[in-house]
């Protein structure tokens, strides 16, 4: 949280200036290949109420997004190369393959588009990629699980959508931090979606092959599922590391309040959408010096901030913030080397 904050005061001290040219005929589309978790939905409130005062303010002509039916590659490489029939100025895309789309994002390229890739992330050298280090994220999770648990023990690990950039980041972190912690195994592996549905019914079918676990590694999204799987099958309550949802840190709260239950949550704000949206924005302005990797930070919450950001969150959403342009013009010039 204060990292975010101290994005926007280094931005009033450098942003003398925002504006190299008019960008008021631009039109910026957002390509999205899933809406099916709290997160994506709080991502997508987010670009809008950003975007939405950007195009009443005539910043931009259009930011229009686009939502996959499915979440499979060839269909949003077919929404992509759309965009580009559609004379879209530039492309935001939060991306299912960082690889497997780079065809697609190489044609946007070479037809003069500007495209931004954020969360999901793409390699094509040509894009910008707005980063979070996913992989110092998961390996901080399994840094403060031996805090928590400085006996060691079995782990249980909650995978994310299969295929992304993210997922692979975080289970690497994930790893090197098992790796580093040798006291620690994950004995069992589910897929979840980010969802807390999804996650529940995945761990309640593997617990009863699984021995008994003394934490939960995940990627967000779905450690108030695993709460309610392990309470379902009468399994004693792990550590769960949390990924910023308000369902998640609400359970927290009560199992702090009734035990001291400690844990640490941790994910990327939703809102990084529209921090794209500027990166897009700047570049299309005319800005030449914007690095095509800006490193962002993640958002975590320790035992004594989580409740202080707890009423601030929306019932059923994520923990978030709404980047502004002058927001992008600080990420730009502290990525400059």
């Amino acid at each position: 949280m204060k990292k975010i904050l101290v994005l926007s005061a280094l931005a009033a001290m450098l942003a003398s200036g925002t504006a190299f040219a008019d960008t008021s005929d631009k039109k910026i589309a957002f390509s999205n290949n899933y809406a099916g978790n709290s997160w994506r939905q709080a991502m997508l409130d987010s670009y809008g109420i950003v975007t939405k005062k950007a195009v009443a303010d005539g910043v931009v002509a259009a930011a229009d997004i686009f939502t996959t039916a499915d979440k499979e590659v060839p269909t949003q490489a077919a929404q992509v190369q759309n965009l580009i029939l559609q004379g879209y100025d530039a492309i935001v895309i939060n991306a299912a393959s960082p690889d497997a789309l780079n065809g697609a994002i190489k044609q946007a390229c070479d037809a003069g588009i500007v495209v931004v890739s954020f969360d999901g992330i793409v390699t094509e050298p040509c894009a910008y990629r707005v980063v979070v280090d996913f992989k110092d994220m998961g390996r901080q999770e399994v840094e403060q699980m031996a805090k928590f648990q400085p006996k060691g023990g079995n782990l249980l690990e909650i995978r994310g959508l299969a295929g992304t950039s993210i997922d692979d980041a975080i289970h690497a972190g994930i790893l090197e931090g098992v790796a580093a912690h040798p006291e620690f195994k994950i004995v069992g592996s589910v897929t979840g979606d980010w969802d807390q549905t999804t996650a529940q019914k995945a761990v309640a079918t593997i617990l009863p092959s699984l021995p008994e676990i003394v934490g939960v590694v995940d990627q967000g999204g779905d450690g108030y599922g695993a709460a309610q799987a392990f309470a379902a099958a009468g399994k004693p309550r792990p550590t769960i590391i949390m990924g910023n949802r308000q369902d998640e840190l609400q359970w927290w709260k009560e199992q702090k309040d009734k035990d001291g239950y400690q844990t640490w949550s941790a994910s990327i704000a939703p809102g990084v959408s529209s921090l794209a949206f500027w990166v897009a924005q700047q570049v299309l302005d005319g800005r030449t010096d914007v690095p095509h990797d800006l490193l962002v930070p993640y958002l975590a919450f320790t035992q004594d901030d989580f409740e202080a950001a707890l009423p601030k969150i929306p019932k059923g959403g994520v923990a978030s913030h709404e980047y502004t342009q002058e927001d992008a013009i600080a990420a730009i010039k502290a990525n400059i080397k």
